[in-house]
């Protein structure tokens, strides 16, 4: 995500049921500051993209090989950089670039996010793909993972996205392409027959659901359902809150996973919280957890290009503080496990009880980093609980806002530069109390 400052926004007011839906939930969990929370340290990075090279990490996805767990990659967004490859220890395996504008005046690729669907049926054969949002292009572009070119040492990415059936995924013609609001953050998931991807509006309140189609031997896709997300959210003292953002835009979801076996969608609604919501996109979302500013009134100040925040009346939540970013799902067996999401404001993890029925309740906090190198501003994070490589009690993934030491270039100014960590889970897990389950039998992602 660009913006390294807190945005609030007036946007369009959601209707009476969705304002009935949308509820805050009453957490008693204690403030969780940055310095309050216990530091996991990462045991593998990759290496850093420098923003005056035109790269910028983003989004994190781990792939199970199935011929060897230790063979397995993880799978990178750099924006107009394209895609990354890399190995359990951090190296680069490929690098495939960000798709080229289509006309000289139109946006080159984007690639933002990225996941991994197992198993898909393309032309007669099961393969995996990695699915990818090009936020330039408003379009999915869809790649196939040979698991016998990881073995054989060759590229393992082939792009298999079908270009007659790749329909922009919310815009109408070229020029809305061009004003950027745009396919942004992604998931996928399956019902068992069919595979979907959910995608969400660069800054347009909006999610789309599509599902991914066989096209001889390429991948395309067709739209199935789309929701507006509220903008506007009752507060317990009958006062109505709208988020602040810059003008023109709505408030926007990146972070997305979608809990298979419950059919539930997790939204982080970046200056609001995290919405829960059917994977179909049928009903109206409710509230998980808010952002510390929720409820906090602002107002739009041009001559600073910032929201200039009023008296906070203490309406928000404890753990997440704005933007709440990055969303991963740690899976065990017989549906329990962890929701788990980037809070941006506080460069922490917040931990939450995976089941819906305890109202996914906040378990804590925790960061990852190192004394010379604290993992801050992230944007996209991935779990996986399988044991593969060094991370015999399953590996976290995440991005890398502020990645260290400091590097020097030629014009003398520090280069901005981003990358990924990867940390084993069963750290993470032994740092709370209770201890989290590390249970890396009770689920696989190709059952």
């Amino acid at each position: 995500m660009e913006r390294s400052r807190i945005h609030w926004r007036a946007g369009t007011p959601a209707t009476a049921a969705a304002l009935a839906l949308l509820c805050v939930p009453a957490f008693g969990t204690a403030p969780a500051h940055a310095d309050d929370v216990p530091v996991v340290e990462y045991r593998a990075e990759t290496p850093p993209v420098y923003d005056d090279e035109g790269a910028d990490a983003d989004d994190p996805a781990i792939w199970l090989n199935p011929e060897d767990p230790d063979d397995s990659l993880v799978i990178t967004t750099a924006k107009e950089d394209g895609l990354y490859v890399h190995d359990l220890d951090g190296r680069v395996l490929q690098h495939v670039p960000a798709p080229e504008a289509p006309g000289a005046d139109d946006a080159v690729g984007r690639l933002n996010n990225v996941d991994v669907v197992y198993d898909f049926e393309l032309d007669d054969d099961e393969v995996d793909l990695a699915v990818v949002s090009d936020r330039g292009r408003d379009r999915l572009r869809v790649y196939e993972i040979d698991a016998e070119a990881v073995t054989d040492g060759r590229e393992p990415l082939t792009d298999v996205t079908d270009p007659d059936e790749s329909p922009f995924v919310f815009s109408d013609d070229q020029d809305e392409v061009n004003e950027e609001f745009t396919a942004y953050g992604l998931t996928t998931w399956s019902d068992g027959d069919d595979h979907y991807a959910v995608v969400s509006k660069a800054d347009g309140a909006r999610l789309a659901l599509l599902e991914l189609d066989d096209e001889d031997d390429t991948v395309g896709y067709e739209h199935e359902a789309e929701i507006d997300l509220p903008t506007s959210f009752e507060l317990p003292d009958g006062t109505t809150w709208e988020p602040c953002v810059d003008p023109g835009e709505l408030p926007v979801v990146e972070g997305m996973v979608v809990d298979q076996e419950r059919e539930i969608l997790y939204a982080a609604y970046e200056q609001v919280g995290i919405l829960r919501m059917p994977a179909d996109l049928s009903a109206e979302p409710e509230l998980v957890d808010t952002v510390r500013e929720f409820g906090v009134p602002a107002r739009y100040d041009a001559g600073t290009d910032e929201c200039v925040a009023g008296e906070d009346p203490g309406f928000g939540g404890s753990l997440l503080s704005a933007d709440a970013e990055g969303l991963a799902l740690y899976r065990a067996d017989d549906g329990e496990g962890y929701l788990i999401a980037s809070s941006q404001g506080s460069d922490t993890f917040v931990v939450y009880d995976r089941d819906p029925d305890t109202g996914n309740a906040p378990l804590g906090s925790f960061r990852v980093g190192r004394d010379d190198d604290m993992v801050g501003h992230t944007d996209g994070i991935e779990v996986l609980n399988v044991p593969m490589g060094r991370f015999d009690g399953g590996l976290f993934v995440s991005q890398d806002g502020a990645n260290q030491p400091d590097e020097i270039g030629e014009d003398g100014e520090v280069r901005e530069q981003t990358n990924f960590k990867f940390t084993p889970w069963d750290d993470i897990a032994v740092g709370f109390e209770p201890a989290l389950s590390v249970d890396t039998d009770g689920w696989h992602p190709r059952d």
